[in-house]
């Protein structure tokens, strides 16, 4: 054993102090947490890690519980119901306003702590909704009158879009104290607490924001309150979280976490057999069996709270006719996609809905049934004549996407749809307007227990499918806000089916195919355990305990 006298040891902190590096066996020591490589199919689509502009199922598993944190958030470790998250408790005062106490102590990732001007910050105009207002106005003050941004810090346009989308009747956030918050809404809206769950309620850092040179800048490091904060981001490539050791909720069990893009499904898995990868992401089910093999190994997942869709663009000319969609949907055998494709690991849903909307969920009701007659003769009453009818995919950025879209072309040509599959590069590609688009891949998730969070987010007047010009039903928009505003329950329910009736049935916006499942390939040495969400989770005691 080596022994150190009192002049080795002041000898050795004044060459610390002077710059001397450790060995590397002493840092080693220093900090023994594992670093884990976790292979994707992709990282982000939009190459930036802004909650809001990344409004995706792959920004959902880099993000949440790693990086960026809600005031309310989600039992990741449970079954998604709301808990406490940077907000200790919350209270109604009115059917337009919640407050919120923060919790002390929240320290962000360049150190300061979060207080209540982090979060009116964070849901002001110069993050979040730049120039738009509520749709209903009331005697409420709005948001202050702010200074226009410096070049560099303009918000892309997808971002108070999709703000908007969240938070359609918000109009203002208010401190009312160092740790207690109000939001203020123009209408009564019984979903507030789910909206401060959702994607893109997460609050940032005031200074962060305002010390990055520009967007972009900030954008692809920002300063969140997460367990895990960002060392690198190489877009396309790579993406490494590193420790954040002053995280509120204890010290995160990993000292780095690296997400790397592998596109290929075999090379994942061969790399995560041959310990490369600790994790591999986005297995089809067909691969289940032989990963399983090697008693070293296990995949863990199952269905989550994401369907399968494809959309419709009621302009295309083929597809103006709505007798021509519904036959899209009648032609559909689902579950045999389910048992082909997903070995029965996913199921067929009752429409776009999921049981943990409780009350407000429609036991009763049911996808369009799988009848090839019916779909001819609605193709003959439309007077379809076989013209072609284009198809837009990504390669596989969904589980079994290229199969699922192969199947369903020989489904629709069965009854005399001729559909033509063409596979795009991104997501830009995919919604371009013109004369081509028609039939599109997507996917929607449920944020939290409402119809709110799904079919008026995704396909309501500020629903991405309306804004990109695909679909409109002006009885459905009129729903949409009676479901928003409305606090009459049982109203609400009857308004939501009548809104499933109109986009699946009558005038379809969309087809729901099944409800999408995720799986997780690793070593069983790992302890750690999948959550039912693209979300992963590694907190404080969720790994290794």
């Amino acid at each position: 054993m080596t022994h150190f006298s009192r002049r080795d040891t002041l000898r050795l902190g004044s060459a610390l102090a002077g710059g001397l590096a450790l060995p590397r066996f002493a840092i080693a020591q220093a900090d023994n947490r594992p670093s884990i490589t976790i292979a994707v199919q992709k990282i982000v689509n939009s190459n930036v890690l802004d909650v809001l502009r990344e409004q995706s199922n792959v920004g959902e598993r880099v993000f949440f519980s790693s990086l960026w944190e809600p005031l309310i958030t989600k039992n990741w470790q449970g079954n998604l119901e709301r808990q406490p998250g940077l907000a200790t408790e919350w209270r109604r005062i009115d059917d337009q306003t919640v407050e919120l106490k923060l919790r002390e102590g929240v320290k962000f990732h360049n150190g300061d702590e979060m207080t209540a001007e982090d979060v009116v910050f964070t849901f002001g105009r110069e993050r979040m909704f730049a120039n738009t207002e509520a749709k209903n106005r009331s005697t409420l003050k709005a948001f202050e009158t702010i200074p226009a941004p410096r070049p560099g810090k303009e918000l892309p346009p997808e971002i108070p879009a999709v703000a908007r989308r969240a938070w359609p009747d918000l109009l203002r956030v208010e401190a009312v104290g160092k740790y207690v918050v109000r939001f203020y809404n123009a209408t009564p809206d019984v979903t507030l607490e789910g909206r401060l769950s959702r994607y893109g309620s997460d609050i940032m850092s005031r200074r962060g924001w305002e010390e990055a040179a520009t967007y972009l800048d900030w954008a692809r490091k920002p300063i969140t309150t997460g367990p895990y904060k960002v060392a690198e981001f190489r877009p396309d490539h790579s993406l490494t979280l590193v420790a954040h050791d002053e995280y509120w909720g204890g010290r995160p069990p990993l000292r780095q976490i690296r997400f790397v893009e592998v596109p290929e499904v075999a090379s994942r898995i061969n790399g995560l057999l041959s310990g490369q990868y600790q994790f591999a992401c986005d297995i089809p089910p067909d691969q289940i069996t032989g990963i399983e093999r090697n008693v070293a190994f296990e995949v863990q997942g199952g269905t989550i709270l994401n369907h399968r869709l494809t959309c419709f663009d009621k302009n295309h000319a083929q597809l103006a006719n709505p007798l021509v969609r519904r036959a899209f949907t009648h032609a559909i055998d689902r579950q045999a996609i389910v048992d082909s494709l997903w070995a029965g690991r996913t199921v067929v849903p009752k429409g776009l809905q999921w049981p943990y909307y409780a009350d407000m969920f429609h036991a009763d009701w049911s996808v369009p049934d799988y009848n090839p007659k019916l779909a001819q003769d609605l193709l003959k009453q439309a007077g379809y004549k076989g013209d072609p009818i284009p198809y837009r995919l990504l390669n596989n950025y969904y589980t079994n996407q290229v199969a699922t879209a192969q199947v369903l072309v020989e489904m629709w040509k069965a009854v005399g749809l001729n559909v033509q599959i063409e596979t795009k590069e991104n997501w830009t590609q995919i919604m371009a307007r013109g004369p081509e688009r028609a039939v599109r891949d997507w996917s929607n998730s449920a944020p939290f227990n409402d119809p709110v969070s799904s079919i008026v987010n995704q396909h309501g007047p500020n629903g991405q499918q309306q804004q990109i010009g695909e679909w409109r039903n002006d009885e459905m928009n009129t729903l949409c806000e009676f479901l928003e505003t409305s606090t009459d329950r049982a109203k609400r329910k009857a308004a939501f089916r009548r809104m499933l009736e109109i986009c699946e049935r009558e005038d379809p916006a969309y087809t729901v195919l099944h409800q999408n499942a995720t799986f997780t390939a690793k070593p069983k040495a790992l302890k750690w355990k999948a959550s039912p969400a693209f979300a992963m989770d590694f907190r404080p005691g969720s790994y290794g305990a």
